[in-house]
């Protein structure tokens, strides 16, 4: 079995739930039928080794050369920490760093933490998206503390509140490991 289906089943175990109805709500406030918590499968340590090299190699595949991996916390977190040390046991060494949501209220009040440094080239992650929300407000901090994007890599798009789109628009292609159909069955399937 590859990585990528023993994920599936991982979240299909941990962290996915369905209703016939929309009973979860959305980022947004509107209702879903799906919900996933994959903090419980990113924080987990099967997981960790799961999304860490399927992260690592979705970067390889698309010839990616960032000198780190990040996103906003806490949903990207785990997922760069586990990318770091994958591409460090691969011997192509990639670093993580993290983007509070507001800068911190002490110290140096430094809103964005790794050893990442302006103009640096750099891939923001994040678990899931919805409506792209926390993944353009990473995408401008990053920005405002001059890191070069390359792209966008999620764990999970559920393809619902034009997350993608919105994420595109803000001139940053989005690429995912998981879609919401990697969990639906067709209406019409048996």
């Amino acid at each position: 079995m590859n990585d990528k289906q023993k994920i599936i089943d991982l979240i299909n175990e941990k962290s996915f739930q369905k209703s016939d109805t929309a009973s979860f709500p959305l980022s947004s406030g509107k209702m879903s039928r799906y919900y996933f918590n994959l903090k419980r499968v990113t924080m987990s340590s099967e997981g960790q080794v799961l999304t860490g090299s399927l992260v690592f190699d979705k970067i390889q595949e698309l010839n990616l050369k960032p000198k780190a991996v990040g996103g906003l916390t806490m949903g990207a977190d785990p997922i760069a920490f586990a990318a770091a040390l994958i591409s460090f046991l691969r011997k192509n060494p990639i670093e993580a760093f993290v983007i509070r949501k507001e800068p911190k209220p002490h110290g140096l009040q430094l809103q964005l933490e790794g050893n990442v440094e302006k103009t640096d080239k750099v891939v923001i992650i994040d678990d899931v998206l919805t409506t792209g929300g926390s993944t353009i407000k990473a995408i401008k901090i990053a920005r405002n503390h001059g890191l070069e994007i390359l792209g966008v890599i999620v764990l999970l798009d559920r393809c619902e509140e034009n997350g993608k789109e919105n994420v595109e628009a803000e001139g940053v292609a989005v690429h995912s490991i998981l879609t919401i159909q990697d969990f639906i069955v067709p209406q019409n399937s048996p």
